[in-house]
């Protein structure tokens, strides 16, 4: 009869055990993610400051834009590294499709470009982020 309580008990500790180192790892992969979207939001939320300025500086200096869209580039390369969340990777690949929709509309002369898929996909970072 001792002997049934004994294994219940090591049983018990084990699965408390599990669960206490558990719990850590996986507040981890939370924090990651948090600190992935911290990252991610404030670079594109500056990326889409500066390209609005740019395109509303664009008569004063047209290279600005093109300046600003090589900056959010390589922003995104480097959040796109970054982040072992999938949907923040889509999320930033989304944001890089509409860097070069930008792109290909002021090489084709639009001085006012359609930023509506860069907010759209910076919107979608704020749903992938908001727990």
């Amino acid at each position: 009869m001792s002997a049934a309580p004994t294994r219940r008990r090591r049983i018990t500790l084990a699965l408390a055990a599990t669960a206490v180192l558990a719990l850590p790892l996986t507040g981890c992969g939370a924090l990651d993610k948090a600190l992935d979207c911290v990252k991610t939001a404030d670079a594109i939320a500056g990326s889409v400051n500066d390209l609005q300025q740019a395109i509303s500086n664009a008569g004063d200096n047209p290279l600005q834009i093109d300046e600003t869209l090589n900056d959010i580039d390589n922003k995104l390369d480097t959040l796109g590294d970054q982040t072992d969340n999938a949907d923040l990777g889509k999320a930033v690949d989304d944001l890089g499709k509409g860097v070069d929709n930008v792109r290909t509309s002021v090489e084709n002369g639009d001085n006012t470009p359609d930023l509506t898929p860069l907010t759209d996909a910076a919107s979608e970072i704020g749903k992938i982020c908001t727990p």
